[in-house]
């Protein structure tokens, strides 16, 4: 079975074959809490989202 692939997949894919390193974006740390790298709000540790504007790591 073939599993559908992202626009995302896609486009690293794309941009690995021309030589490009795509970039892995993970929260970022700022006084003990989670800073979203979208938006630059702070949540939680146990945070999994960005409330503010939605940001997953996972997407």
């Amino acid at each position: 079975m073939v599993s559908a692939r992202t626009d995302d997949d896609l486009f690293d894919e794309f941009l690995t074959q021309r030589g490009h390193e795509p970039e892995v974006v993970e929260w970022e740390n700022n006084y003990n809490k989670k800073q979203c790298p979208d938006c630059g709000a702070l949540h939680d540790s146990a945070a999994s989202t960005c409330s503010v504007c939605g940001w997953d790591p996972f997407r």
